[in-house]
């Protein structure tokens, strides 16, 4: 396939942008961490992602969505990195639609009508570590009548205390370490025996600890098979790390942009920064690196719409090269700027921050480097 977007996705391009420009600028994320927002976003801002028909993106047509691919997701979701916009998109209408594709009718019915209405909001239970390693889940899954009784905590669930159900993956057999034996569950946000402590993290973001102390559930909250949930975690998981190397690359640009109106506009010695040969040759560099990271998140998405086996490693490559690109940005940003980068005025330091926030989601560079390292026998 061809690396630049189509006539069609341009046009969604640009509507995205043109929208959260206008509706969620960096000016909206900071209103809402200076009154302290316990959700850290809009509700209503969500319900505008459903009547722009952004949240049916990966919903297919039979179910009333727009049935799309990872392509268009992403296309939307670096305008969210680029204006640091708020919301539950990556996690529900990304990596939670992507898990419930794989699950049951009665599941699809339960959670699309809310997720196209921009209504429902999912967290995901995955991670019980400060480093993402998801093999390593430890909750246990107990038979219980014609359910189960999940037991265990969670750490970094993303917008945790605002959903309106988890997805939570446990294990019914194996030990830790292993694939075989998981399996994932939809739990609703008022079971008995459920706990979710809220905390902001470093973005002005909300993430939560959630501890699992004998939550009953039965057989239809499962998605896809008991024991084999690996498939439906291994789904859920890629469509999340190209979501959020895609909202880096708009993250990395985003600041990219800020530095180089910088350039132009800043004067030293009485001429403009920008006419340094050593900044000039900085941000050159630094496009070129945005650059590659976008091509590289891209070819992910195109690989996981075509289904190719192949998009697992090249989600890696893009999540690594999207993760270390944004960093570059982030940090020539605040350097470029000089010292008022490092003040509150300025908006250059809520990309770093947002950037630190998103590279540790589902893997950071490291990780995801490690991964193709393995993959490839090194």
């Amino acid at each position: 396939m061809p690396m630049f977007l189509n006539e069609d996705q341009t046009m969604l391009r640009d509507s995205a942008r043109e929208f959260l420009k206008t509706e969620a600028p960096v000016s909206h994320m900071r209103k809402l961490r200076d009154e302290g927002c316990k959700d850290g976003f809009r509700h209503a801002l969500w319900k505008q992602f459903g009547e722009m028909g952004f949240t049916g993106i990966l919903i297919g047509e039979d179910d009333g969505g727009l049935g799309l691919g990872h392509v268009e997701a992403g296309v939307v979701l670096e305008e969210i990195g680029r204006n640091l916009s708020p919301s539950p998109f990556l996690t529900t209408a990304v990596a939670g639609v992507s898990a419930l594709n794989h699950g049951g009718q009665h599941l699809k019915d339960k959670f699309f009508p809310g997720i196209l209405a921009g209504e429902t909001v999912l967290a995901l239970a995955i991670d019980e570590h400060a480093k993402h390693r998801p093999a390593q889940i430890a909750t246990k899954a107990e038979k219980s009548g014609n359910g189960f009784k999940l037991s265990g905590k969670k750490q970094f669930v993303v917008q945790g205390a605002s959903a309106d159900a988890l997805i939570v993956a446990a294990r019914t057999a194996g030990a830790p370490g292993e694939t075989d034996g998981i399996t994932l569950f939809v739990v609703d946000k008022d079971s008995a025996n459920l706990s979710i402590d809220n905390t902001r993290l470093v973005d002005s973001s909300m993430a939560a600890h959630v501890t699992l102390d004998g939550v009953e559930v039965d057989g239809d909250a499962v998605i896809g098979d008991v024991d084999n949930g690996w498939q439906v975690l291994s789904a859920l998981l890629k469509a999340g790390r190209a979501g959020s190397a895609a909202e880096l690359v708009g993250v990395g640009s985003g600041a990219m942009d800020m530095t180089v109106d910088y350039l132009k506009q800043r004067k030293q010695f009485g001429r403009l920064i920008g006419e340094f040969q050593a900044l000039q040759h900085r941000a050159a560099h630094l496009y070129s690196e945005m650059e590659i990271a976008r091509a590289a998140v891209l070819k992910a998405q195109q690989l996981l719409d075509e289904g190719k086996d192949s998009a697992d490693i090249y989600v890696s490559v893009a999540k690594a090269k999207a993760g270390r690109s944004a960093n570059l940005a982030v940090r020539e940003g605040v350097q470029m700027h000089g010292g008022i980068g490092m003040t509150d005025e300025y908006d250059i330091g809520f990309y770093m921050k947002r950037d630190r926030a998103l590279n540790e989601f589902m893997g950071d560079a490291n990780f995801h480097a490690g991964r193709v390292a393995e993959i490839f026998g090194y």
